[in-house]
């Protein structure tokens, strides 16, 4: 185990489950469910429908497609 920080888009996950209460899992499934959309269509989404900053909503959308594509 070390200690580096957390880079990327999971370095915002803390402060998106403490803003939004709910667990990252919830968001990334809620995303995982919308695809094949495209990028910005899911991050409006998050926007739009849950109230979710451009910030938080990027970064949870870049999480979910980087997984999809490894």
């Amino acid at each position: 185990m070390t200690n580096e920080p957390i880079k990327g888009p999971a370095s915002y996950f803390p402060s998106i489950e403490k803003k939004y209460g709910r667990p990252i899992a919830e968001w990334t499934a809620l995303v995982q469910g919308r695809l094949p959309a495209k990028h910005m269509e899911l991050v409006a989404m998050l926007k739009q429908e849950h109230g979710m900053g451009h910030g938080h909503a990027n970064a949870i959308v870049a999480y979910v497609l980087a997984q999809d594509k490894a």
